[in-house]
């Protein structure tokens, strides 16, 4: 039920609660809460697009690992060549 009070019946006091309940009603955008335009429209990934980066990502590590571990074989093979060598010319001389 509205009730329509005009005239002098209106006092300042009810005029003043009138107009704040009016615009407590306004929904007010918080500057805590405010984010831009873009952050509203950014697209999140989904849990397939983010476990997928996260299994890229530790491919490429492992895939460095292995060539580091190729590497190190490679200076361990050819460390054993030259004390095999090593070992043929002492075995020679002596």
């Amino acid at each position: 039920m509205n009730i329509l009070a005009v005239g002098l019946s209106m006092t300042p006091e009810y005029s003043q609660w009138r107009d704040q309940k009016v615009n407590d009603n306004i929904p007010m955008s918080n500057s805590e809460n405010a984010r831009s335009l873009e952050e509203h429209l950014q697209v999140l990934p989904s849990d397939i697009e983010i476990i997928k980066q996260d299994f890229e990502k530790r491919i490429l590590e492992l895939g460095k690992k292995i060539e580091q571990l190729e590497e190190e074989k490679m200076q361990l093979g050819l460390d054993v060549n030259i004390q095999n060598l090593e070992k043929w010319l002492w075995k020679r001389v002596y």
